[in-house]
């Protein structure tokens, strides 16, 4: 095993901290006790079943915040792995385990990182701030969005946020996120009559009925996108009907779907022309929403170029800016006014069975953290 640094360490107990949505395990008190060492103030904000902090360094000033979450998702069948996926370990060059890439080694270089940076400059300019919680992974109501309620009642607000998501494509700091889609799901039920197979005249057959509609939604262009969004996507990922006979024809069919939306819309907007397009098609129906997050964007500006500046020193690579992906939790800090990108390591195993990520690279996010943090924290 090669020698060990202090990021890794640290990467290695926290992913030893089954720590499965929502459950913190612990990680959260072994971050705590290191940042309230190198002299941070915390506050601990557990809202039901879910735990959190807000940390700060410094008494005045700017805040530059990094966020990130504890919790992970479920390993799956662990006898799949290649190795125990809480018992992590290096093989082959690699960090290996569970959230090793999503996100405990963003974590971890964020914890080192403000170490040495306060040591470095314990009288820094503007403050430095952690945002962590263990509802990131699931439903996501207990956790940063609270933490963002509790800022705005104590009027505090972030100017600067790095959020560590696994950005990265191929080599850390490749891609910075300085946006995400919108995403607006919807549960769709298209109500008919049901009856026998043998007697459709005496029945109204949702599948058929909706058959014209679901054309109709394939080939509409929702927006054509702008320069930092691709157009407006619309996919349904499960339709269901039917009673288990085959001689019944359903009297509903269920459909969800999901839009992933550019700022080119509203969801008002979206929810208009997708009625209409179920109105034209005369179709009885019931219809629910489920707004997971609105896009956000972050325009070139003095957070985006410390981060391309640090990646560019530490690895010597020219970063791209992206809106691709899914959500985060960036979507509940960004309507805030916050400049705000998602940083941190390469996202190809993230939620797999053997997620892993490059060890030597965790380091380097380290110094492309202290970076960020040396820039905006230490001019005037």
């Amino acid at each position: 095993m090669p020698e060990t640094t202090p990021t890794i360490e640290l990467a290695t107990q926290l992913m030893a901290c089954k720590s499965v949505t929502p459950e913190d395990a612990g990680c959260q008190a072994i971050m705590i006790e290191r940042l309230q060492a190198a002299g941070f103030k915390v506050d601990q904000l557990r809202y039901d079943d879910v735990d959190n902090f807000w940390a700060v360094h410094g008494d005045s000033g700017d805040i530059l915040a990094f966020a990130g979450h504890t919790d992970v998702v479920p390993a799956g069948d662990e006898d799949q792995w290649e190795f125990p996926p809480y018992q992590p370990r290096i093989d082959k060059e690699m960090l290996c385990g569970r959230g090793a890439a999503d996100m405990k080694g963003s974590l971890a270089s964020m914890v080192i990182a403000a170490e040495n940076f306060v040591k470095q400059y314990p009288r820094h300019n503007n403050r430095l701030a952690f945002l962590i919680t263990s509802d990131e992974e699931g439903i996501a109501i207990n956790g940063t969005v609270r933490v963002m309620d509790y800022l705005a009642s104590i009027n505090e607000s972030i100017k600067w946020c790095v959020v560590g998501e696994p950005s990265s494509s191929d080599k850390t700091g490749d891609t910075i996120k300085n946006g995400r889609r919108g995403s607006l799901g919807l549960t769709l039920t298209i109500n008919g009559v049901q009856g026998h197979v043998a007697y459709p005249q005496l029945a109204d057959n949702p599948i058929f009925s909706f058959a014209p509609a679901i054309a109709e939604l394939d080939k509409t262009v929702w927006d054509k996108g702008n320069d930092f969004f691709p157009a407006t996507s619309f996919q349904i990922s499960n339709i269901q009907a039917g009673t288990g006979a085959t001689n019944v024809i359903p009297g509903n069919l269920h459909i969800v779907a999901n839009f992933r939306f550019s700022t080119e819309l509203t969801v008002e907007n979206i929810q208009q022309r997708f009625t209409e397009i179920l109105d034209k098609h005369q179709l009885k129906y019931d219809i629910e929403w489920h707004l997971s997050g609105l896009p956000f964007i972050t325009e070139r500006g003095e957070l985006i170029d410390a981060a391309i500046n640090a990646i560019q020193s530490v690895t010597g690579l020219s970063s791209k800016l992206s809106t691709a992906g899914g959500t985060s939790d960036g979507r509940f800090i960004a309507p805030s006014g916050a400049q705000l990108v998602e940083l941190g390591p390469v996202n190809e195993t993230i939620h797999r069975i053997n997620e892993r990520v490059n060890a030597a690279e965790l380091d380097q996010l380290t110094e492309i953290y202290q970076s960020i943090m040396q820039q905006l924290l230490t001019h005037s």
